[in-house]
């Protein structure tokens, strides 16, 4: 028998998570779940659990940096996140292994199969940074968007552009329909890859991809691809035109 702490600052993630550890692995007992880093580390203190299911994206401290407070963790660590871009970095910190949100049953027994035969401890299996990132690579990488009918699984490469709206934001895609989120604005801008996403101004996060035009002022402006025209702040003026000529 396993005992493992969930660690995740979403409730129904949680909620969801140890759902299926009761259906799929019935080797694996729950001891807690907790939502925040701080809280986290008194468990695991207290608990000394075999393995913890730990989100990435936490606020005030993620997964990655309670991991920096156990120098020689004790237990093992299986990440679960919605974001493919965390997985060098989560490799960086002997994770056994990475599950991407929403969780297919068959990768969580899986993984829970390998805590159990501890091939984190071997150096040919899941210490190998090839095999693992080829791995993750081939999964799809879908983001999780809360709706008032449900949630909604979007390829980021479809978002065109998020526009804030107080406690809600308004996901303008490229096939010309929208999408209406109880997420804020700031809650898409932890989640969406800074590589892909850049927020113009206090309202709009621009997917760069679809950047077809920057019209001159004081900020400026941005022409999407599908025709909205965006204005950008005096403040990321120079950031976004130091992206978009790279």
């Amino acid at each position: 028998m396993l005992n493992a702490l969930i660690v995740d600052d979403e409730v129904l993630g949680a909620k969801t998570l140890e759902a299926l550890l009761k259906m799929h692995c019935t080797n694996v007992h729950v001891v807690g779940t907790v939502h925040s880093a701080d809280d986290a580390e008194k468990s695991i203190t207290g608990m000394l659990p075999d393995v913890i299911f730990l989100d990435i994206e936490m606020p005030f401290a993620n997964g990655f940096d309670l991991l920096q407070r156990f120098k020689n963790h004790p237990f093992d660590v299986i990440f679960t996140t919605a974001y493919n871009e965390y997985a060098v970095k989560a490799i960086k910190h002997n994770a056994l292994d990475y599950l991407l949100k929403p969780i297919v049953p068959e990768e969580l027994v899986a993984a829970v199969k390998k805590c159990e035969e501890k091939k984190v401890k071997d150096p040919d299996g899941y210490k190998n940074l090839e095999k693992i990132i080829s791995t993750l690579s081939q999964k799809v990488h879908k983001l999780p968007v809360p709706s008032p009918e449900g949630i909604v699984y979007l390829d980021p490469d479809n978002i065109v552009y998020l526009q804030g709206d107080i406690n809600y934001t308004h996901i303008h895609l490229i096939q010309g329909n929208k999408i209406t989120s109880s997420k804020t604005l700031k809650d898409f801008e932890q989640l969406l890859s800074s590589k892909q996403f850049f927020r113009i101004h206090k309202a709009n996060i621009i997917n760069l991809s679809y950047v077809s035009k920057y019209l001159k002022g004081d900020g400026g402006e941005v022409v999407m691809a599908e025709g909205s025209s965006l204005e950008v702040s005096r403040q990321k003026k120079a950031e976004l035109l130091a992206l978009l000529s790279q």
